[in-house]
């Protein structure tokens, strides 16, 4: 595996982006090839209840996808190794200790993390703050 394991560095070096679009998290019985190419979904997970799509708000709008819940990503912006042990649990406990709840997706090069629009402000502070503590 690429990218970094030691949690410590993983920490110390990130750096957290909070993106300015808007994303919805929504759930498909089935959804075929033409509206996945229609939605382009960043992120898609198929559950045995359904397809879990994240996509922008913007297009859920325009085609009438049905939502609860607006989000904005952060990316933790240090490439964590997939067999990186405690990053997903550090930053959850921070958010935790801030009470925003957080919806982790990991990537093959980063982490990415999706936030209530309400609170992605201050989920980015408390990122920030967690950085310097590991400093």
């Amino acid at each position: 595996m690429f990218g970094e394991t030691n949690l410590q560095k993983l920490i110390s070096t990130m750096t957290p982006i909070l993106g300015a679009e808007e994303y919805v998290f929504s759930t498909q019985p089935e959804i075929s090839e033409g509206q996945l190419t229609a939605l382009s979904p960043i992120g898609t997970f198929r559950e045995k209840e359904g397809v879990t799509l994240i996509l922008l708000k913007s297009v859920a709008d325009q085609y009438g996808v049905k939502y609860s819940g607006v989000f904005r990503c952060i990316t933790l912006n240090v490439h964590s190794s997939l067999d990186a042990v405690g990053l997903t649990a550090a930053v959850s406990t921070k958010l935790t200790q801030k009470n925003i709840s957080a919806n982790v997706v990991a990537g093959y090069f980063h982490d990415h993390i999706f936030v209530s629009y309400k609170d992605a402000d201050r989920a980015l502070s408390a990122l920030l703050e967690l950085v310097e503590e590991e400093k």
